[in-house]
């Protein structure tokens, strides 16, 4: 679990494929596609001045290079898969949207064949969050099928995200969406263990009931937070809110709690959307500030 050198290229692109050991368990990372994020409207109320301080965090066009995928939990045969990316289909560049650019999913399924697991071999999925980027294959369906891939699977989320769907309707997730894995959805409680070793915890305030998972095995855990944080310099800057936050007090709350359990030095984080840094821990500056450290 001992950090690598900091790879500073690696903060403008996406992360492939990326695993790691936790005692008996395998991690990995599964790509689904990609979204160019604008800084200053995806971290509101940053300035120019901010990102010029901070200029490589951001690609030669000024964008976030945000990746979009899903964590695989192995425990031998068994499977269990936290998120669902966004899913077969994209959208190109709209230089009027102030959030973001060209965002594309649909390559989960594939390469998850390439670890050499079938779409069927996922015990069961956990959604962080009810937003399309997380929940894409949970409804969508490869060419040829009219069947999610997952409809065999029970669908993990926060109870007090599934009680308030409304809210992502709202967002722009299309009701029919939600309908397709409705019948498998689990409103699960806080502190719930929901696989072996992998407990479902309240960090709300991107979403009304916004969920990390606590993988545990042995003495080490990983934190996969979701959309806690979509970017590496949020670990730095706590304060810098996400514009689509639902509750940005909240959300900033959660990721300062957030960040002093990842300086843990038991504790790893993942972070779908940190570029190719997708794992990794915080370690503190000297200003007592923190910084992200990539561990694979």
């Amino acid at each position: 679990m001992a950090t690598t050198d900091f790879d500073r290229t690696r903060l403008t692109r996406v992360s492939p494929a990326r695993s790691l050991r936790l005692g008996d368990l395998t991690i990995t990372h599964v790509p689904d596609g990609l979204a160019r994020l604008r800084p200053r409207g995806w971290l509101a109320g940053t300035t120019e001045a901010d990102w010029a301080a901070n200029a490589d965090h951001v690609d030669e066009d000024g964008f976030l290079a945000a990746g979009i995928g899903a964590l695989l939990v192995e425990r031998g045969d068994r499977a269990l898969l936290i998120d669902t990316g966004f899913g077969p289909e994209s959208f190109p560049d709209d230089p009027a949207n102030p959030l973001l650019g060209i965002i594309r999913g649909g390559d989960l399924v594939n390469s998850l064949r390439a670890l050499g697991r079938e779409p069927h071999q996922i015990e069961a999925v956990a959604l962080t969050h009810l937003h399309g980027d997380h929940l894409g294959w949970s409804w969508g369906t490869e060419p040829g099928s009219d069947t999610p891939p997952f409809a065999h699977a029970p669908h993990f989320v926060a109870a007090s995200e599934w009680a308030r769907r409304d809210l992502a309707v709202a967002s722009g997730v299309p009701e029919e969406r939600l309908a397709a894995f409705a019948p498998l959805v689990h409103p699960t409680d806080d502190g719930t263990e929901i696989f072996p070793g992998v407990r479902l915890s309240l960090s709300s305030g991107h979403t009304a009931g916004h969920a990390t998972y606590t993988i545990t095995a042995g003495p080490h855990r990983l934190l996969a937070f979701g959309d806690a944080m979509h970017a590496p310099i949020q670990v730095t800057h706590p304060d810098w809110a996400c514009g689509i936050d639902h509750d940005r007090v909240e959300s900033e709350k959660s990721r300062r709690l957030l960040i002093e359990e990842l300086s843990r030095p038991d504790t790893i984080g993942y972070g779908a959307h940190f570029a190719d840094v997708v794992f990794g821990r915080a370690e503190r500056l000297a200003d007592g500030r923190f910084t992200w450290v990539p561990v694979v």
